[in-house]
């Protein structure tokens, strides 16, 4: 590596300047390796580049340049595309999105179906949507029967995404998906932008990751603080009674900060580990618990 005082056209060093000759690739790859304190670092102007004997004039300084900063900006571009994490985290955005689409879809059909059938309202109130939609389907012609089938055929695409999220993210995120499973484990690398960011999240904002909403009420109007966020979709938090739910919270957390990072950097699933957070996190439910209620769990 190049600790000398150095600038990408070459190296100056007492008043002297040593030119750097090589294409566009080779002084792409010279500026990653330059290593400067920006304490000591001074801008250089393009004629000094000129006078160190690196280029002939303005016009080819900047066509230089120019090259070498487009060339530097394609290979950080592959980069984050060739990341294992990119596809899922664009595969959770889609499946999100048409989960919503989903919604408004079958909720616009449900109310064109009420104008149809007045008495409709109170069925489906206590029926679940997807099968609302399919009597819609059944019941209906034209326009209306046919949009309940494309909710339908949506509905079933949406199915083998979430399948195939969550066989993706056992792969790319091994020792998360085996605590909370697949799917909550790519929801929430997606929600702190990528692998990377989420292994080197705290616990603590691990714990509430997803919770944004509730977060700011808490900051803006002093309500109680969000105890979970994306977290409480998995069994060991939202089937934990109510008043051990915070700490199982925690524990989690904890836990998955840890295996976030055996994620980013050992890249594979480590037994021992997930063997020792699920006690640890069952104990936690459990023996919290008791000492809630004096007694022990049912």
């Amino acid at each position: 590596m190049t600790y000398m005082p150095a600038y990408w056209f070459g190296d100056v060093e007492g008043g002297s300047c040593t030119p750097f000759f090589g294409d566009a690739n080779q002084i792409a790859a010279r500026i990653r390796m330059i290593r400067t304190s920006m304490d000591s670092f001074t801008p250089l102007s393009w004629e000094q580049a000129v006078s160190c004997g690196f280029c002939q004039n303005r016009s080819e300084y900047l066509t230089r340049l120019r090259e070498v900063c487009f060339l530097t900006a394609e290979r950080e571009i592959r980069a984050q595309y060739a990341g294992k994490d990119t596809e899922l985290l664009h595969m959770v955005r889609t499946l999100d999105e048409m989960d919503t689409v989903i919604n408004l879809l079958s909720e616009r059909a449900m109310e064109w179906y009420q104008i149809r059938q007045p008495t409709f309202s109170r069925k489906y109130r206590r029926t679940p949507t997807h099968l609302m939609v399919r009597k819609i389907r059944e019941k209906s012609r034209g326009a209306l029967g046919s949009v309940a089938g494309q909710i339908e055929s949506l509905s079933l695409a949406r199915t083998d995404l979430a399948k195939e999220v969550s066989s993706r993210a056992n792969r790319v995120l091994p020792n998360t998906s085996a605590l909370i499973g697949g799917l909550v484990a790519a929801r929430l690398m997606a929600q702190a932008g990528g692998l990377v960011p989420l292994s080197r999240m705290p616990a603590s904002t691990i714990q509430v990751l997803g919770a944004k909403t509730a977060l700011f009420a808490h900051i803006r109007t002093k309500t109680p603080s969000p105890k979970h966020g994306i977290i409480f979709q998995h069994r060991r938090v939202h089937n934990a009674p109510r008043a051990v739910r915070g700490k199982v919270s925690r524990v989690l957390a904890g836990k998955l900060a840890i295996a976030a990072r055996l994620d980013q950097y050992r890249g594979v699933l480590v037994p021992e580990f997930i063997e020792q957070a699920q006690a640890k996190i069952d104990a936690t439910g459990h023996f919290s618990h008791e000492q809630k209620t004096g007694g022990d769990a049912p």
